[in-house]
């Protein structure tokens, strides 16, 4: 009886110390353990397979303070100034909706618009003006005046229409002159929208309004000013600028046109964070932009007792320019974009200082690998829910 409990102790021990050795290198530990993600080794030299890649040509780059200013010059954001120049003309046009009015002037003696006048004390004769009731321009852009027909106003100031209105009818009335007036303007607005405490479709005037009258307009922004972006669609054109750069520098703060779409954005990109991290999370961030320090912080920097200072990972989609490619080939690049892996290794002192230049980006992934004698920590405590010390107790009893 004691021989075959020795035999069985011993047999127990031998499945034990087996295990402990097949599964002591990280590798071993990675494959039949649970992890939260890749080891840093499987992502520098990732195993061969059968199967065809998931992606091709993903580029593997450590990072280091030339490529970090690198990009963070590449990712800087266009200027509104540039992008939508500001126009010559400060003019109110008349658009379809508008309603205005016409007024018309003729020399005595009148002809078209005169009338007899009954009071002797009033003179031989005297300046007719006649007013015609308000009108709203047609969907075609035209208006109507008596003896002068359909007159064109679309697109055109008031001076203009005028002066056509006297064109058309010269000729017909005595030395006529004209003068229109926008009664309500119904076409010539800006719309404010997002984050501001009122939307609001803000009307033009021929002074001129700015972007930053826009947002005040729309009672200002609800949030912190270093936080918003503004993003400004033209027609088909659509640029995002953070706010206090925009007040910082008044160049950017551009003359608007009608038809121009204002929307506040509060902190409108975010990045993703994974692995041995404070927390596992979309983080949320400011159109200015954040660099990798900052990001790390938001996300609870490394886990002490998991992380592997030399595994931190930016996954990005990069701009193939900005890359230099050693495993895509030109038929593998999507969109001018290559899959990118950005390695940091935090262990560096020297890191520190590239991560404050290293840009973050809009869909980022951070990944923070654990470390290997954190593998093998798990399987320890897995070893000793499996193996409690009370059943070893009484086994070798």
């Amino acid at each position: 009886m004691i021989i075959e409990k020795m035999l069985s102790r011993t047999g127990l021990l031998l499945v034990v110390a087996s295990l402990f050795i097949s599964l002591s290198g990280c590798t071993g530990l990675a494959k039949w353990g649970a992890t939260s993600g890749p080891s840093k080794k499987q992502i520098q030299e990732p195993e061969e397979s059968k199967e065809p890649p998931r992606i091709k040509g993903i580029e593997l780059v450590d990072v280091n303070d030339s490529l970090a200013r690198k990009l963070t010059e590449s990712k800087k954001l266009g200027l509104f100034s540039d992008i939508f120049p500001t126009t010559a003309s400060n003019n109110y046009l008349i658009g379809p909706g508008d309603v205005i009015e016409a007024s018309v002037w003729e020399t005595p003696p009148a002809v078209l618009f005169g009338t007899t006048n009954l009071d002797p004390g009033a003179g031989s004769s005297t300046t007719q003006m006649v007013t015609f009731p308000e009108q709203m321009v047609t969907p075609d852009g035209t208006i109507s005046i008596p003896f002068a027909g359909r007159i064109t106003v679309n697109e055109r100031t008031t001076q203009e229409i005028e002066e056509d209105i006297v064109k058309h009818l010269t000729g017909k009335a005595n030395q006529p002159q004209a003068l229109v007036r926008v009664i309500q303007n119904n076409t010539s607005k800006v719309t404010v929208v997002g984050e501001v405490n009122n939307s609001t479709m803000m009307p033009l005037t021929p002074k001129g309004e700015r972007l930053l009258d826009a947002i005040a307009a729309g009672g200002g922004v609800k949030q912190p000013l270093n936080k918003v972006a503004i993003q400004y669609s033209r027609e088909d054109v659509t640029a995002t600028m953070a706010l206090d750069s925009i007040i910082r520098d008044p160049r950017q703060n551009i003359m608007l046109k009608p038809g121009d779409v204002v929307t506040a954005l509060f902190q409108p990109q975010s990045f993703s964070v994974l692995g041995a991290t404070g927390k596992n999370d979309e983080v949320t961030f400011e159109a200015q932009g954040i660099s990798l320090a900052q990001a790390l912080s938001r996300a609870g920097g490394l886990l002490d007792n998991r992380a592997d200072a030399q595994g931190v990972f930016i996954f990005r989609f990069e701009d193939a320019d900005l890359v230099e490619r050693k495993n895509t080939a030109p038929e593998d690049i999507v969109d001018g974009k290559v899959p990118v892996i950005y390695q940091v290794n935090l262990r560096d002192p020297a890191s520190f200082f590239v991560t404050q230049n290293f840009p973050m980006q809009n869909h980022d992934i951070i990944y923070v690998s654990n470390a290997p004698g954190a593998e093998f920590e798990k399987f320890v405590r897995l070893l000793s829910a499996a193996v409690s010390p009370l059943y070893l107790y009484r086994f070798f009893q």
